[in-house]
């Protein structure tokens, strides 16, 4: 997995007095929020594995409610637009921030596919774990094993997520799409029955904030960006866009897919940060 890396990163401000209340009093409503969804979707796995094996229809439902939640909790706005995927496939978006996975969840019941070490992470690790990440090897020589976890996966129903730049940036450019990941899809046995469905991701600062204020990457230390985020006494919000859903079987290859995914992202991407910038502008003016 490579890492984007940008020069000029966002310069933060020492958090407030008033800043690390909001930090105790976010923090511990996010922390009740999260560990108490944890501790009861683990409890109804208990009901639910036995019953219906790789298949959740119940537990997910948790997840979505917790990450809907947690938005309303950091005061972010929370914004989207197009249709979500009907039936069987994946979809792909641009990646900024930690937040995008509490964003995409929020919106519909999917599951992330993740390299292999976060699994090992502590804390972060265990969550992926119950909330049904893939975890994968990102190594040609695991793309058979690979194609069959996919493929059992996606049989039983689930969407599978994933960002195909690989590393996430400032939020202001989408990376040219790796391709890896979508070979599975052409698995004789997922071809015809897959699709995927392209989302961009956008995320509006708060008012007077940097623009890259929810940004997370390079070596950007994930504890201090996140104290950071629920220090704010004014918080952005997030917008999601949903573009129509692509057929594999109407691509001949990997790379063809993974480029009209990226066409698509980058489009709305584009669209969303104009659209957001004159919103901007439109309120300073009636300030």
């Amino acid at each position: 997995m490579t890492t984007w890396h940008s020069n000029h990163a966002p310069a933060r401000p020492s958090i407030s007095a008033a800043g690390w209340v909001r930090v105790l009093v976010r923090g511990l409503c996010l922390g009740v929020l999260v560990f108490g969804g944890l501790a009861l979707l683990l409890l109804l796995r208990l009901i639910e594995r036995p019953l219906f094996g790789i298949r959740r229809p119940i537990t997910p439902w948790i997840t979505q409610v917790v990450c809907r939640s947690a938005f309303r909790i950091m005061g972010m706005g929370f914004h989207h637009d197009g249709e979500k995927m009907v039936g069987p496939g994946a979809v792909v978006a641009n990646h900024t921030s930690w937040l995008d996975i509490f964003a995409l969840n929020a919106r519909q019941r999917i599951y992330f596919v993740s390299k292999a070490e976060v699994a090992k992470w502590p804390g972060i690790g265990w969550l992926a774990r119950a909330t049904g990440t893939v975890f994968i090897e990102r190594n040609a020589r695991q793309a058979q094993q690979q194609t069959r976890i996919f493929q059992d996966r996606l049989m039983a129903g689930h969407k599978l997520l994933f960002f195909p730049e690989g590393t996430s940036t400032d939020g202001h450019q989408v990376l040219a799409f790796k391709t890896t990941l979508f070979a599975a899809f052409f698995a004789p046995e997922l071809r015809e029955h897959m699709q995927i469905q392209p989302v961009s991701v956008v995320f509006t600062p708060p008012k007077g904030a940097d623009p890259r204020f929810y940004g997370w990457w390079g070596d950007m230390d994930f504890g201090s960006h996140f104290l950071q985020t629920l220090a704010g006494a004014r918080q952005g919000a997030v917008t999601l866009r949903y573009h129509t859903p692509l057929r594999v079987a109407d691509f001949p290859d990997r790379k063809s897919l993974a480029r009209a995914c990226e066409v698509a992202v980058r489009d709305g991407h584009r669209d969303l940060q104009g659209y957001d910038l004159k919103a901007r502008v439109g309120r300073e003016d009636a300030v």
